[in-house]
């Protein structure tokens, strides 16, 4: 469940930071720009992240309208996960994050 506008921070800064300031949600949304994965692709994928934590951010990327989930009805279980198409209006901002990133290791790497 989205949260409510009463729910949601006065601030547009403190909103986006709400919906995806944590580290792990970061690097699930680094991992998903590339495409659809399956949880086992992206726990393989963020070093040091427990099996729970990556749980609990999916789920909570999920009911905030970030994340999209599909089970398939096979059996054993198939469950991928994607941005939704409010995640993927996130881009440019983890772009910008890279670059920024990138550029700050480049100058204190010297």
């Amino acid at each position: 469940m989205m949260l409510s506008k009463e729910e949601l921070p006065f601030c547009p800064v403190a909103t986006t930071v709400d919906l995806i300031g944590n580290k792990w949600k970061l690097l699930i949304m680094r991992e998903l720009l590339t495409g659809t994965k399956r949880f086992n692709e992206i726990h393989k994928a963020i070093d040091g992240i427990s099996q729970k934590v990556l749980t609990e951010n999916l789920r909570k990327m999920e009911e905030d309208g970030i994340v999209d989930r599909k089970n398939y009805a096979v059996v054993p279980p198939k469950v991928e996960y994607s941005l939704s198409e409010l995640g993927d209006s996130l881009r440019p901002i983890i772009d910008s994050m890279s670059a920024w990133g990138t550029a700050y290791i480049k100058e204190n790497l010297k």
